[in-house]
């Protein structure tokens, strides 16, 4: 330990490494990490942290606390933005940015992270049922972030209030290791260095995104403003993952990367020469916020024929200008929309799961505008009739623009009032175009213009769970038939991104927050009302009512509405009486990969759970997590996914008041699905009959609780830490690529 410590010190000391490099690669020592990922991470991981304590990195745990919230919904002025290894490089950068240290260099004891440890020991956990209701699990808590001169009266005001907070403490042996790493100095080691193998790939991609001719400028920049927020690998990660970050650095490759961090990513890089570079993952990968995207020689040879050998000029590059940067149909004009386009459906999943996962990690403002469960295609990217040429979305680049930061609420207001406006001569422009190359024998409105995944690709049908204020994006159709579905177009899938990952900013104010959740609005009705132009001519306004019950008419004016409607009917021959649930069915039918086998739960004990809806079900979580142990000794894992309804998701505020528990229904799937899981279940397969009888039976919260008292586990189960560490060695075993550290800050005590 002391000699892992001297390694980094001594190099430091002789100038080998700067502070911010050797600060920034610096990891848990082996022994220490896995204690601090299955007990600290699940909770201390992303910018809704308590106290901002992230503890995904060892440079977080240097960095310490902070008492300002991330997610502070009431903000008139953007907050100053803490992004670890961006927006500052060294303790003594952070300690300017108001965070104060978690630990005591002169004595370890005496630091907060050992005394609330300790606490925890001399305090446990409550035992019995629920916690008491001294303990405050909710999101927007008051939150207790004591400095060190500040802990003799937190720990006498919160005795229980210990870390792991709210859950059982460390065992002796993960107590006994943490406290002597902590008075040894808690020192890290250095991260490995990329092998032979993965330096070449660097090396490779490097001088891929760097040419110098104006097409590859334009395509990296392009690539870079999609791909910032993917975690970037090399080949099949299994379980010793390699992820790389693409960043904005001043320097070239083949030197250390001195990183550009900027609020947006299509915010200016600066005047200066600028490089785009890989650089390795220096977080633990955690599963709200991890999306992987490989690079592979196939990939390479992909947009080598999307962007390079494809037949067009490039004569100027586009400026780093606000109004240009952030209207993708105005910067990347040069750029063929087909090759965009087909760049974006190639992993149709990661760019919708932008905005459902990512650093964000608290989606409320994105995601109160979407249904609980619904499915997405896409139309056809070779098809000419109903896509948009380059020069159509240029025509219409002013009522494309997106969202910015503004500074005040009524500029806001006024400024949505704008995008209304601008949308709807959008879609009457689109409704026109689109009637002119489909009409007249110029084209059919039928399946052939639904993307069909070029017979393979398996990201051609998607299916969106809501959990409240987090999301899930799957591959396939899961779960039965959905109230609402989307058909999304080229335009459509990229104002989504720049809307809700490129353009948004966790840190900016509340007229930023509003302004982009009511933008929202549109791109959720437009998704809509493309579906809506599949089904039969008659049948469309109905479906709409029923999806806006009670919303206003203002509302309604954006889904087909009479001045911007297709006056079109539908070539698809229908045979029923119920053709949403006859075109959902074909194109279960139709699409590769909408079947979704993975998901699908093959126990004829869950049947039941499928087949019904209503009040009983309210009382679910929003994610359970089941452990279904069986007769061999073996264990299967399940996931139930409660999905709320609505009157309407064209609202705001209100949320309570539109809500339908009589339409509620389960969704039980194979595996995990969800990054926050609210309960544990752990029973034998022999119960699993009677565990399903019990929640079909659900009338109260006290039915609910003899539920969780008889086959769940709750936050003091002494067991608790035995299973999470079960789920996720399952979850890495199963899922290699996909799997992270789930949260537990939404686990309830109920």
């Amino acid at each position: 330990m002391h000699i892992i410590r001297f390694t980094i010190m001594a190099a430091l000391a002789i100038g080998l490494l700067p502070f911010s490099s050797a600060f920034a690669d610096t990891d848990y020592p082996p022994q220490i990490k896995p204690i601090i990922e299955q007990r600290c991470m699940v909770c201390h991981g992303c910018y809704d942290a308590p106290c901002q304590l992230k503890l995904d990195a060892w440079a977080g745990l240097q960095r310490g606390a902070n008492k300002d919230e991330v997610y502070d919904g009431g903000r008139l002025r953007a907050a100053n933005m803490t992004r670890l290894f961006e927006d500052a490089q060294t303790t003594d950068e952070w300690r300017q940015k108001g965070f104060y240290p978690v630990l005591n260099d002169t004595d370890p004891d005496a630091g907060t992270l050992s005394r609330i440890l300790e606490l925890k020991q001399q305090h446990p956990i409550p035992s019995g049922d629920k916690l008491p209701d001294s303990f405050d699990f909710s999101l927007d808590r008051d939150q207790q972030c004591p400095k060190p001169d500040e802990f003799d009266s937190f720990a006498s005001d919160y005795p229980l209030w210990g870390m792991p907070y709210g859950l059982p403490g460390l065992n002796g042996d993960e107590h006994e290791k943490l406290t002597r790493w902590l008075r040894d100095g808690s020192p890290g080691m250095a991260r490995p260095a990329p092998t032979t193998a993965e330096q070449a790939e660097i090396d490779r991609w490097e001088a891929f995104f760097n040419g110098d001719s104006l097409k590859r400028q334009l395509m990296a920049r392009y690539i870079y403003e999609h791909l910032f927020i993917g975690d970037l690998y090399f080949s099949d990660p299994g379980e010793k993952a390699s992820y790389y970050k693409l960043v904005r650095s001043r320097t070239p490759p083949g030197e250390p990367i001195d990183i550009i961090a900027t609020r947006r990513p299509y915010d200016s890089p600066g005047k200066d020469k600028f490089y785009y570079r890989l650089q390795p993952l220096r977080f633990t990968v955690l599963d709200k916020r991890h999306m992987p995207y490989s690079l592979s020689r196939a990939r390479m040879q992909r947009w080598q024929a999307l962007f390079i050998n494809a037949d067009y000029e490039v004569t100027d590059l586009p400026s780093y200008e606000t109004s240009v940067a952030s209207n993708p149909f105005i910067a990347f004009h040069d750029l063929p929309v087909q090759s965009r386009y087909k760049f974006m459906l190639d992993e149709a999943r990661f760019t919708i799961m932008g905005f459902i996962k990512g650093p964000v990690c608290r989606g409320q403002v994105a995601l109160n505008v979407i249904d609980d469960h619904f499915w997405v295609v896409f139309l056809d990217p070779e098809d000419k009739g109903a896509n948009q040429t380059a020069k159509f979305l240029a025509r219409e680049s002013k009522n494309l623009r997106l969202p910015t930061a503004r500074s005040s609420i009524l500029i806001s207001l006024l400024q949505w009032r704008n995008y209304s406006r601008d949308q709807l001569k959008f879609l009457r422009a689109k409704a026109d175009y689109v009637s002119q190359r489909t009409g007249g024998g110029h084209g059919k409105l039928d399946l052939d213009l639904i993307w069909d995944g070029d017979g393979h690709n398996d990201n051609a049908t998607l299916t969106i769970f809501r959990h409240n204020d987090s999301a899930s994006v799957v591959k396939g159709f899961v779960g039965h038939q959905p109230k609402t579905a989307w058909v999304i177009d080229y335009s459509l899938l990229e104002r989504i991104h720049y809307l809700l990952v490129a353009g948004f900013d966790v840190f900016g104010n509340v007229a930023h927050q509003l302004e982009t959740r009511l933008y929202m609005d549109f791109l959720r009705m437009e998704g809509e009302q493309n579906f809506l132009l599949f089904l039969p001519e008659d049948a469309r306004i109905p479906l709409r009512n029923f999806w806006y019950r009670d919303a206003s008419s203002h509302v309604k004016q954006f889904v087909l509405a009479d001045t911007s409607k297709l006056d079109r009917d539908t070539d698809i021959v229908y045979h029923t009486d119920n053709p949403k649930q006859e075109l959902l069915s074909m194109l279960q039918k139709r699409e590769p990969g909408a079947e979704a086998h993975g998901y699908n739960v093959s126990d004829p004990h869950f049947a039941p759970l499928h087949n019904l809806s209503g009040p009983p079900f309210s009382f679910m979580p929003e994610v359970a997590f089941v452990e279904v142990l069986g007769a061999d000794g073996g264990e299967q894992v399940y996931s139930i996914i409660h999905n709320d309804s609505y009157s309407n998701n064209a609202q705001v505020f209100k949320e309570a008041e539109r809500r339908i528990p009589s339409e509620d229904y389960l969704t039980v799937v194979t595996g995990f699905i969800g990054s926050y899981p609210n309960v544990f279940f752990q029973l034998h397969e022999k119960d699993l009959g009677n565990f399903v009888k019990a929640i079909i039976a659900l009338r109260s919260e006290q039915d609910y609780a003899e539920l969780v008292s008889r086959y769940g586990v709750r936050r003091n189960a002494p067991w608790f830490w035995q299973l999470s560490d079960k789920f996720h060695t399952y979850y890495k075993k199963h899922y290699p690529i996909e799997a992270g550290l789930f949260d537990f800050n939404r686990y309830e005590n109920r």
